[in-house]
Formats: C-alpha cells, structure tokens, sequence
C-alpha cells in the first residue's frame, strides 16, 4: 500500500531546543561535540533521486564550519548548504544507514541488529525514513516506526531485545509491568523506535510523529488482512530511549530549582513521553560516550517508558506546542 500523499515545504533554520538555560548551552556543546563527525561525513553526501510518490519535503539550511575556520580565528568561514529533508517510506537501500543509527540502541550489547534492521526496513506501511532529497549517496538522518512485539515474538531480535529489559537490574515491581507488557500484552505492544542524528532540526519532530500516528491509524482500516489490521490496534508504546542523570539527582530532588538540572533529556519529546508515561525506568549504560565540560557531573542512561495509546493525542499537541513555540 502506498503512502498517503502528505506533502509540506517550509524554510527552517535550526536551533538548539532546550527546556531551561542549562540545557540549551548542554545542547548546543554536546551537538557539535558528539556529532560533528558524523554529521560532516553525511550531511553533504550526494544521495540518489529518490521515489517521489507521496513523499514530504521540508526545506532547512545547514550551517557547519569550515575545518580551516576552526584552527584559525583569524581566517574563520561558514559552510552553508541548503537541504531539502524528505520523508520517505522504508527500503532496502536504507538498510547501512539504519544499522548506523542504532549501533547503540541495546548499549554494547552483541545482538541480532542486522534481523532487527530487516524488520524496520519490511515494514513499509508504518515507518518512516529520512533523508535529503535528490542527494545520491542515500544517507539516512533519521528514522522512526513502531513494532508490534507480538507478531514479531518468534524472531531473534525481538527475543534477544526482551531478554536485554528484563536484565538490567529492575525492582521487582517495574520488572512485572515490563514483563506483562512484553508478554501476555505483547500483541497490544507497539516498540516505538525513533533514532536520528544528534543535530538533526527538531522543527522535523512534529511532521515525523504525525505521519507515524497516522500511518498507525491508516493501517487499522487499510492492511490487506484481518491479522495485519489487529496488529496495528496498540493499546501501549514502548520506548528505548537515553538520559543524562545527574550523578547526585537522588539527592538533588529535594532542592528547589536544582530538579530542571537533574535530568537532561536527548531527545527533547523523551521529556513529554515521560510525563505521560504509565510507568519509566532508567538503567546505567556501559556505551563510551563524549564527556563535555557540561556534563562532567552526568552520566549516560538508558530509559524505558511505557505510554498508553489513548496519549498520543496530548503527545502530538504538546510536541506541536513545543517545536512552534516562538
């Protein structure tokens, strides 16, 4: 089935989008500093011509320094491209560029990701993939799609993924929740996966989310088949996602005006999700990370949540509200 005809342009100019003065000078330190690298070597790629149909572009201007302009203050310059970002429906080709994504997504932990990858990449009704358009390299810059655990129970990733929450050491409390959901509910379950580069332009955020809830609800009424239909009826989302904790958070909790500090969140929706969570928890990472000045006194987290589907409406006007918010 094809993807719906969705189209928008619009002109972006990114910025770092934080919750409090902290987290903006956090954010913009740890952008350049975690993904400059990575950014450098797949934002100018040329990628291919891709399928247009139904396809969503959205115009942004990416700005990076010249390396030269970075060893001399004298002689300083600006990179400036104009990027036409797109959404497109998942395939095959994308497979290396998803797989890059989510090096990490399970900390260090050696598991089935290239199985996992072909489940994201098959499942083209629901997902969405995202690149810059007539770019001829095929880069990926983010992606996001939603798993039904059940109907994917039997395969080694998903298997692999559970047996990786279950162990990390929770109460036994959170520990029955989460094996109730990836369990007796698991066919209620939707693993929502959403991973992208660090400064990707968060003006992308709502749009993306909004096409992963539609095509959800599309594919209730639209998949081919009884079985297809059901298992696109998510009564939960479950998500994977990261934190920075302070490393004295506990004790910070009790202090007025310390608590925006104790927790950072990288990807700035993670903090609506957790808010509407039925139930979070978080579990330390073994995963290297860059340490900035910044976050010097922060670790890196893992963090799990659990959000009934009946929230995905607040979800959507909160993150609107966020991301337009002058």
């Amino acid at each position: 089935m094809p993807r719906r005809p969705t189209k928008c342009r619009q002109s972006l100019r990114h910025q770092p989008l934080t919750f409090s003065p902290f987290f903006r000078t956090v954010a913009l330190v740890a952008s350049y500093c975690k993904a400059s690298h990575q950014i450098h070597e797949s934002t100018f790629h040329k990628k291919s011509p891709p399928n247009d149909a139904g396809n969503r572009s959205i115009n942004h201007t990416l700005e990076e320094k010249s390396e030269e302009s970075e060893s001399s203050d004298e002689d300083s310059s600006e990179v400036v491209a104009q990027a036409d970002f797109a959404f497109f429906d998942p395939k095959p080709d994308d497979f290396h560029g998803v797989k890059v994504l989510l090096q990490t997504y399970l900390d260090n932990k050696l598991w089935d990701l290239s199985g996992f990858v072909d489940l994201i990449l098959g499942q083209t009704t629901v997902g969405t993939v995202v690149k810059i358009e007539d770019d001829e390299d095929n880069g990926v810059f983010s992606f996001i799609t939603a798993l039904n655990l059940g109907r994917y129970k039997d395969h080694k990733c998903i298997m692999e993924l559970k047996e990786f929450l279950l162990g990390v050491g929770l109460e036994k409390d959170v520990k029955d929740a989460l094996r109730l959901l990836l369990g007796e509910e698991a066919q209620n379950v939707g693993l929502l996966v959403s991973q992208r580069v660090v400064n990707l332009p968060p003006q992308l955020l709502p749009p993306l989310y909004d096409a992963l809830f539609d095509e959800i609800s599309w594919a209730t009424e639209d998949e081919p088949t009884e079985e297809c239909r059901s298992s696109f009826c998510f009564k939960f989302f479950l998500l994977i996602s990261r934190i920075y904790k302070h490393k004295n958070a506990d004790q910070r909790k009790g202090r007025r005006g310390d608590i925006d500090e104790a927790i950072i969140f990288v990807h700035p929706e993670d903090e609506i999700f957790h808010k509407l969570s039925l139930w979070s928890f978080s579990f330390p990472l073994h995963t290297e990370h860059v340490a900035t000045h910044e976050l010097r006194s922060y670790r890196l987290m893992g963090l799990v949540m659990a959000i009934e589907a009946g929230k995905v409406s607040t979800f959507r006007k909160e993150l609107h509200s966020l991301i337009d918010e002058p």
